[in-house]
């Protein structure tokens, strides 16, 4: 369990870029943030801190929210080369020379342009539900058609957080939770939170510009790409990038969340673990074998009844006092009581059995 890390920022050139410092790993992880983001509102969700902790739980993690976004200065919706800068300026802020980078959906492309313009400042590159364009061209087929941005965007500015209309549709990128109305109201919140409707449409507008695709062949570090398969947009996108990544790694995962912290997020977690450390996380053991052992006085209703609720009441005080110490002297452990009962566990059935 890690404490908040405090918000601070760095200039890059006019603008404030808010980040965060967080865990003590033996390297640095940078994590660039998809679309929008609020680097204090994902330490309030539970999930979501719990996937930023598991990451700080083997690097050292430095996250910051892209101008125009989050806490970092509400400016002008800015290109791929002047956020690239707002990164390398997080880094510096960060004492940070070379890190581990790691990008999804659309920051994947920024990832990319900055993996392969800083070669030596980036150690390994994890890619996930990325893309190198998402917008249709004749040579591109798997993007998506200008109609259908044209819609979207409309949308979007008319409907951003709304909650439970939202202006991001959950119902692609968090299908399992698109009816709870607590979790729209949340996601909503993030929404308004995040970016304004102005800002959300103008960075829709500058990622149906972005096309890194000839950038790719030239990444020199190790990347991984991971993904879940039934979250089919960023999928297709995730395929070409390992494609055409040399020696890339591929994984795919089973889900339809695009959220990462939803759904199984160990299974992305443990896969970036491995990929960056070399050691895949050992399972934490949730099971163990154990003897039952359950006590009960007979016909207690009726026993209370005849002894009246003193008498009673010094009786079950003398019974616990009986089990707890035979529970201890046979190494058991006591669970649960139950009023008239006591339920333990023990290592072995004939220490259960012995005290019983």
């Amino acid at each position: 369990m890690f404490e908040v890390p405090e918000t601070r920022y760095v200039k890059s050139g006019d603008v404030n870029i808010a980040y965060q410092v967080v865990g003590d790993g033996p390297f640095d992880l940078v994590h660039v943030p998809p679309f929008v983001s609020n680097l204090e509102l994902q330490w309030e969700d539970p999930a979501e801190r719990r996937y930023f902790e598991r990451l700080a739980s083997f690097s050292r993690l430095i996250m910051f929210d892209k101008r125009g976004t989050g806490l970092s200065d509400r400016v002008a919706v800015a290109s791929l080369e002047e956020r690239m800068d707002d990164l390398r300026a997080v880094m510096d802020a960060a004492g940070s020379q070379r890190a581990a980078v790691y990008g999804g959906s659309e920051s994947g492309a920024l990832s990319v342009l900055f993996a392969t313009t800083y070669p030596e400042r980036v150690s390994a590159l994890v890619l996930y539900g990325a893309y190198p364009r998402m917008a249709w061209a004749p040579d591109y087929p798997d993007g998506i058609p200008e109609d259908v941005w044209e819609e979207g965007l409309r949308n979007l500015e008319e409907k951003w957080g709304r909650g439970q209309e939202g202006g991001l549709p959950l119902y692609a990128l968090a299908p399992d939770r698109a009816d709870d109305p607590v979790f729209r109201r949340a996601h909503g919140r993030w929404e308004r939170l995040s970016a304004s409707p102005g800002a959300a449409v103008a960075l829709q507008q500058m990622i149906r510009e972005i096309d890194v695709r000839h950038l790719l062949s030239a990444i020199r570090v190790p990347t991984l790409v991971v993904y879940r398969t039934a979250d089919v947009a960023h999928a297709l996108g995730s395929r070409y990038m390992g494609a055409h990544i040399p020696e890339a790694k591929v994984v795919e995962l089973p889900g339809n969340d695009y959220f990462p912290h939803l759904g199984d997020q160990d299974a992305i977690l443990d896969e970036i673990e491995e990929f960056l450390t070399g050691v895949r996380p050992v399972p934490a053991l949730d099971r163990a074998l154990a003897t039952v052992l359950f006590t009960d006085i007979v016909s207690s209703t009726q026993r209370a009844a005849a002894l009246g609720d003193d008498r009673w009441t010094r009786m079950l005080d003398r019974h616990d006092a009986l089990v707890v110490h035979e529970v201890e002297r046979h190494r058991g452990r006591r669970i649960n009581t139950t009023g008239d009962g006591m339920l333990a566990t023990f290592d072995g059935p004939a220490r259960a059995v012995r005290c019983a």
